[in-house]
């Protein structure tokens, strides 16, 4: 896995660079929901709308990382919640309404963030005695992968991607450790019921690879700093 080097979220007007994408106009409030009530960021063409969110889930929709990846911060990144509404210029994919989200947390919570790799307990997927088995893609092969609580179908996949996906999976960090190189077009089924041992066993046997419970690299997020936004 590549190391992350120290990444600091600053003003790109200081280095004279162009301004990161921001939302045309944008609302932040305090939550009035009860406690206990439903919190998420839903994204439209051009628009998100959070609500019930914490500072420290909006970092995990901005930046894409798991929030047993976001490590920092004052207490109150996790206590206080609040209302987003924000509307890009004109339509606007997912990735760029993300990167219009971290730079509304930058401005508005005055978010001071860095990346780091740091060692946290997961898994490592390793090449198996039998050797990989899945079928190496045909040149030119577009990358497509998508999974569900029950498999992942692939096309193009790299193991690096699929380690990504299982992490997805798993609810936990996974690391290519494989060595293997290369894009791969496989599916891999497993029964729900118990999911743990089910994608350990399907790994193994529809793969020619395997999962190592170990402490792994991995790419986190620290909190530096961050102030309560004024309601508006």
């Amino acid at each position: 896995m590549r190391r992350i080097g120290l990444v600091v979220i600053c003003s790109a007007a200081a280095f004279g660079q162009t301004a990161a994408p921001a939302f045309e106009v944008a609302s932040i409030k305090s939550s009035t929901a009860a406690p206990g009530s439903a919190s998420g960021i839903r994204s439209d063409t051009g628009r998100i709308a959070g609500r019930n969110v914490t500072l420290r889930g909006c970092v995990q929709s901005a930046y894409g990382i798991p929030e047993a990846q976001i490590f920092g911060g004052p207490r109150w990144v996790d206590e206080e919640r609040y209302d987003i509404d924000a509307k890009a210029p004109g339509p606007a994919g997912d990735h760029e309404m993300m990167t219009m989200l971290q730079s509304l947390l930058a401005e508005r919570f005055q978010l001071v963030i860095h990346r780091e790799t740091r060692p946290l307990p997961g898994y490592a997927l390793v090449a198996g005695k039998r050797g990989l088995t899945a079928k190496r893609s045909e040149p030119g092969t577009r990358s497509v992968t998508s999974w569900s609580r029950r498999s992942i179908d692939a096309a193009g996949c790299s193991m690096e991607h699929l380690a990504a996906k299982l992490a997805g999976v798993l609810h936990a960090p996974v690391a290519d450790l494989t060595g293997i190189e290369g894009d791969f077009d496989f599916k891999l089924e497993w029964t729900p019921d118990d999911l743990q041992s089910g994608v350990f066993a399907a790994i193994e046997e529809q793969l020619g690879l395997k999962l190592e419970g170990r402490k792994v690299p991995t790419e986190t997020i620290v909190i530096d700093s961050a102030r309560k936004p004024a309601d508006n």
